[in-house]
């Protein structure tokens, strides 16, 4: 009801197509979440870091939406390649012209399909070691882009999908080999539409950034992140596990080439899916729930829980004790006593993300959770019911991470 649409908004044919790029590109920024960033290796010195070389089809190619619902209508697709230009810095144009002119060539090599979305893209070019080397010496730093597409009907895979493929695991192991031997930083850039895995490889470049399927500004939103315009202030929406089989949907989920699970999926996580399941199980992923950094720290303090008119109202005190102006997430987790029925060790009810922050500056956060969002659906009962008795209510930089917590007393009933 609250639609344009619906109040019978008059449409035009003459939209401010400029202005819905600049609301693309913040939009894509807000989300993009840092995963690393071991010596303070971004954002680039533009003074010192003006000529990098650049790695990965994606790079060149860069996925803006998925197929099916997941696409995205856009006039352009900006590429890292041309963002990184638009910034003023400069890439290795003989490395450039050579992943356009394979893009080029392998793209008319793809088989033909009758899929309503297909997803088929050009395999990650070879780069031989003596190129690399050789850029190693010339260039400054190098970023590399891994691609990963997914679309409506087709469920994403195991080999080559979710696990890097061999070129890809190649290309990473030698580029950071060239460049830290020269003293040269690397950057992995993360252009995908879901979880890749990351433990077998995180630890040999000096910054990862996930720019998601970014939009049609997406290479310049990912150079705002990368140069310092903007500081990166997105967190990760799920858990990214060690390994596949760490999932706790692994087992019951049909793979490509087998049998099982295929006509009869069943569902056997109950209530611990996701970030749930690791949490309660205390199990080791990769990267937790609601993880993400930022170029700049903070400090929370003050944390004040009330309860009044079935609201549970949270606040806290921000403070950036960085000298980098950026945004901060607060994320309110609880616990749920869990003595008549099964719950999760705890759970996300509430986040919010504060305004610009200078250096020194602060903002009291205040977030409302409704009581009846701490329910549970109660089987024998045939209703949703909460629990009555000590809840714990947690303040978070990521599900893994708790700053402060306290406990608050709620009387239940049946909802």
């Amino acid at each position: 009801m609250k639609t344009p649409r619906f109040h019978k908004y008059k449409y035009n044919n003459t939209p401010d197509l400029q202005l819905h790029g600049q609301i693309a590109r913040m939009s894509a920024t807000e989300g993009m979440v840092l995963l690393k960033n071991t010596g303070n290796a971004l954002p680039i010195n533009p003074t010192m870091e003006k000529n990098i070389a650049l790695f990965g089809i994606s790079s060149y190619d860069f996925i803006s939406g998925g197929k099916g619902s997941g696409d995205v209508n856009s006039a352009y697709t900006v590429s890292l390649a041309d963002g990184l230009l638009n910034a003023g810095i400069s890439i290795d144009s003989t490395l450039h012209n050579t992943y356009l002119s394979y893009i080029k060539e392998e793209t008319v090599k793809l088989p033909p399909t009758t899929m309503e979305h297909p997803i088929s893209r050009v395999s990650e070019m070879v780069v031989p070691a003596s190129t690399i080397n050789g850029l190693a010496s010339t260039q400054d730093a190098a970023i590399i882009t891994i691609g990963r597409l997914s679309s409506e009907g087709i469920d994403r895979n195991v080999h080559d999908d979710f696990l890097l493929s061999d070129t890809e695991k190649t290309l990473v192991e030698n580029v950071c080999s060239a460049f830290h031997s020269q003293g040269k930083k690397v950057i992995v850039v993360l252009n995908v539409c879901g979880v890749v895995e990351t433990a077998s490889w995180k630890e040999q470049p000096d910054a990862i950034l996930v720019s998601w399927l970014a939009g049609q500004e997406g290479g310049n939103a990912v150079s705002d992140i990368l140069t310092g315009v903007s500081n990166p202030s997105g967190r990760l929406p799920m858990s990214w596990p060690l390994a596949y089989e760490d999932v706790p949907s692994a087992g019951n989920f049909p793979q490509v080439g087998s049998t099982e699970n295929v006509d009869n999926t069943e569902y056997k996580e109950g209530l611990m899916i996701g970030y749930r399941y690791y949490d309660t199980q205390n199990k080791s992923v990769s990267y937790p729930f609601g993880f993400g950094l930022s170029y700049t720290t903070f400090k929370h303090a003050n944390l004040k829980v009330s309860l009044k008119d079935d609201t549970l109202t949270v606040q806290v005190d921000v403070r950036n004790t960085g000298n980098v102006a950026g945004k901060e997430v607060v994320q309110v987790y609880i616990s749920a006593p869990g003595k008549d029925m099964e719950k999760p060790a705890k759970e996300l009810k509430g986040f919010a993300k504060t305004n610009i922050l200078q250096g020194g500056e602060m903002e009291t956060v205040t977030i409302n959770i409704p009581v009846n969002s701490l329910a549970s659906f109660d089987e024998t009962a045939d209703g949703w019911k909460l629990e009555s008795g000590t809840y714990q209510v947690y303040i978070a930089s990521d599900v893994e991470n708790v700053q402060y917590s306290t406990a608050v007393e709620i009387p239940g009933k049946s909802i």
